[in-house]
């Protein structure tokens, strides 16, 4: 294999360090900005979930911790997922196969090489699980808000906040906050249109404020075509919250529906892509093809010569089939309160349901219907019923300010594997075939029940006029998996399984230096749960592991110096993570097909790097970001497969990016807005064992907008004009979608995305 240079490109990197170099660090106090200008500022002064701006600086913070405001939510193509604008900051990793980061089985995102199923996410404390594709623990944040309602994105890399109702964040959070009613009665109205016939519609009414009580109403309608293959990806949402406030207490209803439907993006493969092209995808609605291809499997007769091009060896039945989609139908609902009990102590409390119903769809040649066709509807069905509660007591004791927590959730989860017979005359609609037919086939069925106990106890302490602060708290977690099987199955097991740590302690320290200076350090442990990785094997295999296995967790030590001025915020983080007890599941068989898998402890992993970020505001109304990152991350330990030794030490971690590197900026002037953000990602390997991998890539988006004021009986007009990859760059997104393999020397395995190419939207928003 040719060597390959593992240096930051030269253009990358002298931005960074031109951008640093040109800034006067003084050590006088800085100048208090303009309000309008300084995320600073308002950090100080507002809560997380009223950010109005970004910030790289969270002043006192004994951790890396940064935040995404609504004006970089706004700049943003209207309907764009918030973990899209995250990519901005330092340490992130985002990818997808559309232009808004919503199609969920190529939405991907990574904190210091966690992926999703390792990280913690939150709406208003709210826990959403780890977002993953196959419902199991919770829900996308794209099915959990609309866009436009999400006031603020807070981050954490690496540790996240003590607190955090998850039990998966062993590299991080991502907490969401959710924008409150406003305060006078309006009506707002947006339309978006643009490339690929897409068409969005957004709506929302305020009561404004009457005598504490405040509400909002709003629902948006999509859809668009998908940007090459068939059909389209729709969605419908409704967002309610309510509030009533008096004195310095508050209580406060969410409620949000959502529905969406997915046609597919078919996974490529290094060869597919270069001997079938970029725009290969999903047969439909070329049937024959699908039957030919499905035939030549069981024998009769030849492959499309379509196909002809691929090596020897490629199994051209998986190439492409004929159709893939998903189907999420959810409602979430959250009443949360606080109290103001007495001078010093508040409680805050929320309960919440979320409810799921769900299938992905596949149409499987692996799989004949009863009826002689040589293809069957193979889906996988979903029913989650999810319900929880979190307090937390906190107590402001002078130089001592404790909080006391806790977080219980329960949830029953079905998952079923059934296959559907299809006529000989096939179809092209996308519908949910567990709910309208009777399965000829059940592959699997089981039924999973989940309990979560947290307890935390945390002491932030302020020392030396308030230079000093201290953080120490530990917290104790217990996950309690039971699984059913309600069917007879050969490819998944059914028993009980329990993660627990009764002890998992954090401690930070924050140092004020003046001159708007700070160092920190913490150290934070946290552990997974299991999920239902154990039970995805034989159960033989399930029993004979069981009692070996041991949760994942990790350790993650930080250290960080931050800076703020008046026209500039810096913060230079290095991190290190070691992550133990990796599992790893190994399934012998291609995505499409139900197989036991192979569950094994791979040993650790190492993490370690830096992340640099500089905001500046060289003159009113221009603000400009850039972000640097370094990561290191390899495994630590070889395993065992099948009898052989898996030589992964010392190899890099797949799908991450040794360096990333960000730059977007940002000028206001007058009723004029525009915005230019460019990424550049550095190549990802795609198999242990480092032998397969996807080129380097830069990106670039550019959005323009126009606010026209008031007009007639219109309050404030604003009209936009963004364009995704302006350069119409040809790159590999997501990894890792079907799975990694050990070896992949001729790139035959099918787990890459396409990122989409250049799009357009136009929007016009109107508030009344």
């Amino acid at each position: 294999m040719p060597h390959r240079s593992h240096a930051l490109p030269l253009r990358p990197l002298a931005l960074a360090v031109a951008a640093v170099v040109s800034l006067p660090l003084c050590a006088a106090e800085p100048a208090q900005p303009e309000a309008d200008a300084a995320s600073t500022a308002v950090a100080a002064a507002l809560p997380p979930q009223q950010m109005s701006a970004i910030t790289v600086v969270a002043s006192g913070e004994t951790r890396q911790v940064q935040r995404i405001g609504e004006r970089e939510l706004e700049a943003a193509t209207p309907g764009t997922s918030p973990l899209k604008v995250l990519d901005q900051l330092p340490g992130v990793q985002f990818q997808a196969a559309d232009p808004w980061g919503n199609y969920e089985w190529a939405t991907q995102i990574t904190l210091h090489g966690f992926d999703q199923s390792r990280l913690g996410f939150t709406l208003d404390g709210i826990p959403l699980g780890n977002m993953g594709y196959g419902v199991s623990n919770g829900l996308h944040a794209s099915r959990a808000i609309i866009t436009e309602n999400v006031a603020s994105v807070e981050l954490a890399q690496g540790a996240g906040a003590l607190g955090t109702a998850s039990n998966s964040n062993l590299g991080g959070t991502i907490q969401y906050f959710s924008d409150d009613p406003g305060m006078d009665p309006g009506v707002r109205v947006a339309q978006t249109f643009g490339s690929d016939d897409t068409r969005r519609t957004f709506a929302r009414l305020d009561t404004g404020d009457h005598g504490g009580f405040s509400a909002y109403l709003a629902g948006v309608d999509g859809s668009t075509d998908k940007w090459k293959g068939f059909d389209d990806q729709a969605y419908q949402q409704v967002n309610l919250k309510g509030v009533y406030a008096w004195g310095d207490s508050r209580l406060s209803l969410y409620v949000d529906t959502s529905r969406r439907r997915e046609y597919d993006y078919m996974d490529l493969s290094l060869t597919s892509q270069r001997e079938l092209g970029w725009e290969w995808d999903y047969l439909i609605p070329d049937w024959e093809m699908a039957l030919q291809i499905a035939d030549a499997l069981a024998g009769n007769g030849t492959y499309p010569e379509e196909l002809d091009g691929l090596p020897e060896g490629y199994s051209k039945a998986d190439a492409a089939y004929y159709l893939g989609g998903g189907i999420r139908n959810d409602d979430l609902a959250a009443l949360a309160g606080s109290f103001a009990l007495a001078d010093g102590i508040a409680l805050d409390t929320t309960a919440y349901y979320h409810g799921n119903r769900g299938e992905g769809l596949w149409v499987t040649p692996y799989t004949p219907s009863p009826n002689g066709v040589p293809l069957s509807m193979r889906t996988t069905d979903y029913g989650l019923d999810r319900y929880g509660g979190l307090a937390a007591l906190k107590l402001d004791l002078g130089m001592h300010r404790i909080e006391l927590g806790t977080w219980l959730e329960n949830y029953d989860n079905d998952q079923q594997r059934n296959f559907f017979g299809l006529d000989a005359d096939g179809f092209t609609d996308l519908f949910n075939f567990y709910s309208s037919y009777e399965p000829f086939l059940r592959g699997f069925y089981q039924h999973y029940e989940v309990k979560t106990r947290m307890a935390y106890v945390q002491d932030s302490m302020r020392f030396l006029g308030d230079r000093l602060g201290v953080t120490v708290g530990a917290k104790a977690l217990e996950t309690t998996t039971e699984a059913t099987s309600r069917v007879a199955s050969g490819s998944n097991a059914q028993g009980r399984i329990e993660a627990s740590d009764h002890f998992l302690p954090q401690a930070g320290v924050n140092w004020r230096l003046g001159g708007g200076q700070e160092i920190y350090a913490s150290v934070a442990q946290n552990q997974a749960n299991y999920g239902y990785t154990p039970f995805g094997q034989a159960q033989a295999s399930f029993d004979a592991t069981v009692d070996a296995l041991e949760p994942e967790a990790s350790t993650t030590y930080q250290f960080g110096y931050r800076v703020q001025g008046a026209a500039y915020e810096i913060s230079a983080d290095l991190y290190r993570t070691d992550f133990d007890n990796r599992l790893l599941s190994i399934s012998p068989c291609s995505a499409i097909q139900t197989c036991a898998s192979i569950i094994s402890n791979v040993g650790s992993v190492r993490s370690q790097g830096v992340d640099l970020a500089l905001l500046w505001r060289p003159v009113e109304g221009l603000r400009w970001l850039n972000s640097l990152s370094y990561n290191d991350i390899t495994y630590q330990d070889d395993y065992v497969s099948g009898g052989e030794v898996v030589a992964t030490e010392g190899k890099r971690v797949v799908g991450i990016p040794e360096w990333m590197f960000s730059s977007t900026a940002s000028w206001t002037v007058g009723a004029w807005r525009a915005s230019l953000d460019g990424k550049y990602v550095g190549e990802r390997e795609l198999s242990y064992l480092n032998d397969s991998h996807t080129p380097s890539y830069w990106l670039v988006d550019a959005g323009l907008d126009y606010d026209f004021g008031r007009i007639g009986a219109i309050d404030d007009l604003r009209v936009g004009l963004n364009v995704t990859n302006l350069g119409d760059k040809r790159y590999f997104s997501s990894t890792g979608t079907a799975g990694y393999q050990v070896s992949d020397p001729d790139g035959f395995n099918q787990t890459l995305m396409v990122g989409a190419p250049r799009q357009a939207f136009l929007s016009v928003d109107a508030r009344f």
